[in-house]
């Protein structure tokens, strides 16, 4: 039978990969975590899983657990010590000096306490070179109380294993810190390093000789044993609780976060003490898995509403990355992301009910952001409508006291225009429709209420505002010359008819004509500009302005007598009014009329002009 090779058969040759462990030290101490300070992290948390592993293994262990971690500035090293299993020497060797191989992932695939369980990818000893020199373990296991091993590493590549007399059982981890991480051989950082990652961990973490240990409570929303506390005692507890983790703002009051259906996460989030715009994102959440911090800016698990809002959750089901830094954005993920936002809305509704003065303080602190929130769920909208308040000609109000002449009014333009003018000489609110959210908030609130709003500046709001009139085309022509400036010239009936004449800017023709000035190139993205002509290309070009002629005025009613009569003073009084139209436009806004300086000083002059014609007429 002849011969044949793996070429000759056409197959491929497997071969099995290499690992460069100098060029994975890189990777792990450049890229892979945001600070190396996580490796204490990370050895805390192999401490913890140790003494959890012990629990489950030799279940007539019932003394209490023990992390301790010991700085001595004076020499550079930290030393991690804990009471768990401890290790034998073939477990060094099998899953301490084994790259990606970790027991606590062992135990949690074949189901043993899930819940309890941190490490997951076997890097977490590893990171301990990126702080270190040289690292030394010493450890007993349960398994084998009367032998010690000792290990020693100087660059997780080589490694050696001796024994040595019997410890306590348990790992006491040695870190010989190299020269740029020696200060956190310094207890008050270890303190506030570890005190922020193991917050939640439920086995006691001592710094050197403290009697207390960094996280000596539960979290509020987990029970003690046989303790209940007065609703008050609760609120007061979770806002005390919440201070700790809050880092810019004082909180206001705090709602709970509980299991929820798809979701595991339990937590607390609060409502922040700073005043805040609509467009304000001060979101800030720590998430911890399995009772270590995971993630100290989870801000995309709020919604984006929440501007204003803190927060802190633990979960087991949510899934960290491989540095432990961030989370996947995963099934488990958006289910916790859903069951905040619902937590949070409930909260609220909770806390209106519940906690007047707070709920007032809420209302103050964060009104325009709130404003933007209720347009983002009915039920957010149900609890806000009546609570919020809206900028308005008149000062901040509440949507239920805008109501006037059987309509709200809200005016669209940013530099209150003419109809503010006018509606305060009828002592009318007007809303200003350019400030966050207010216009989609009032269309919405009128909607529920069955009331009508007039958007003031719009074509439709023009038309609530001046009821059309007529004039013989010849009345029109000589107001046109003696009156008008470019606009179009509509004779109508509106209040209040102490008012003669009106500019009412064309709003729609501006913006074609300010979005097809080449000056606009140099402001506004392309992008953005090729849609924003692609609507004003549909309107037609026509007046900037029109100037309405109030048809009840006694002084137009006078002009148009005068006019028609041949009264010779006809004309001067007519320079009168035009005058008076410029100043009355140029007080609504100025580049509504186009009315500039010279404009008003000329108004002014013919004012002076037209007193002199009328004194110096024959009686």
């Amino acid at each position: 039978m002849e011969e044949t090779t793996l070429e000759a058969a056409g197959a491929t040759e497997i071969r099995r990969a290499g690992v460069d462990l100098n060029g994975l030290m890189t990777v792990l101490g450049k890229h892979l975590y945001s600070t190396p300070v996580v490796a204490l992290r990370e050895l805390v948390q192999n401490a913890h899983d140790s003494l959890v592993r012990r629990r489950l293994e030799q279940p007539d262990w019932v003394e209490p657990g023990r992390i301790e971690v010991h700085g001595d500035a004076g020499n550079g090293i930290v030393r991690i010590i804990d009471t768990g299993a401890g290790l034998t020497q073939r477990e060094i060797h099998d899953y301490l000096a084994t790259v990606g191989v970790g027991y606590t992932r062992g135990l949690r695939q074949t189901g043993e306490d899930d819940e309890g369980l941190i490490g997951m990818f076997g890097l977490g000893f590893l990171s301990a070179f990126v702080l270190a020199r040289r690292v030394t373990l010493r450890t007993t296991s349960y398994q084998t109380p009367t032998l010690g091993h000792c290990y020693v590493s100087s660059n997780a590549e080589q490694y050696t294993v001796s024994p040595m007399p019997a410890r306590a059982i348990g790992t006491e981890v040695l870190l010989e810190l190299h020269a740029d991480f020696q200060h956190l051989a310094q207890e008050a950082h270890l303190r506030d390093i570890l005190g922020r990652y193991c917050a939640l961990l439920r086995e006691p973490i001592y710094i050197g000789h403290d009697a207390q240990p960094i996280n000596p409570e539960p979290p509020p929303w987990r029970p003690r044993d046989g303790v209940v506390l007065h609703p008050l005692q609760a609120q007061r507890r979770a806002v005390e609780f919440a201070a700790r983790f809050e880092r810019n703002f004082e909180p206001i009051c705090a709602v709970p976060v509980r299991a929820a259906p798809g979701s595991d996460g339990v937590g607390l989030l609060w409502v922040q003490d700073g005043a805040t715009y609509g467009t304000s994102d001060n979101r800030n959440l720590s998430v911890f898995v399995r009772g270590m911090l995971l993630d100290d800016d989870a801000r995309d698990l709020l919604p984006p509403w929440a501007g204003f809002i803190g927060g802190v959750i633990e979960s087991n089901r949510l899934t960290p990355t491989a540095s432990r830094e961030d989370l996947q954005r995963d099934e488990a993920y958006r289910s916790v992301q859903h069951a905040l936002g619902e937590a949070l809305i409930e909260g609220l509704a909770e806390v209106a009910r519940q906690q007047p003065e707070a709920w007032r303080r809420v209302l103050a602190r964060h009104n325009e952001a709130l404003l933007g929130a209720a347009l983002c769920d009915e039920r957010l909208f149900q609890l806000l409508m009546e609570h919020v308040r809206l900028p308005t000609s008149q000062g901040d109000m509440k949507a239920s006291e805008l109501p006037s002449r059987g309509a709200l009014h809200v005016i669209l333009d940013s530099g209150g225009g003419f109809e503010e003018m006018l509606f305060r000489a009828m002592g009318v609110p007007v809303a200003h429709g350019h400030r966050y959210a207010v216009v989609p908030f009032l269309r919405r609130w009128a909607q529920a209420k069955g009331m009508r709003l007039v958007e003031l500046g719009t074509e439709q709001g023009n038309r609530a505002l001046f009821k059309a009139g007529s004039l013989p085309e010849a009345d029109i022509a000589w107001l046109q010359q003696h009156l008008g400036d470019g606009e179009q010239l509509l004779p109508a009936h509106f209040s209040p008819i102490e008012l003669p004449v009106v500019v009412v800017p064309d709003r729609e023709a501006e913006l074609k004509r300010r979005l097809e000035d080449d000056d606009n190139d140099k402001r506004v993205s392309m992008a953005a500009l090729r849609l924003a002509r692609q609507f004003t290309a549909r309107i037609a070009a026509r007046e900037v302005s029109r100037l309405y002629i109030n048809l009840d005025n006694p002084a137009v009613q006078a002009l148009l007598a005068a006019m028609r009569s041949g009264n010779p003073q006809a004309e001067a009084a007519a320079r009168l009014l035009r005058s008076l139209k410029i100043i009355v436009s140029a007080q609504g806004r100025a580049q509504d009329a186009g009315t500039g300086s010279g404009d008003l000083n000329r108004a002014f002059a013919d004012i002076a002009v037209a007193l002199q014609q009328m004194l110096q007429a024959p009686r």
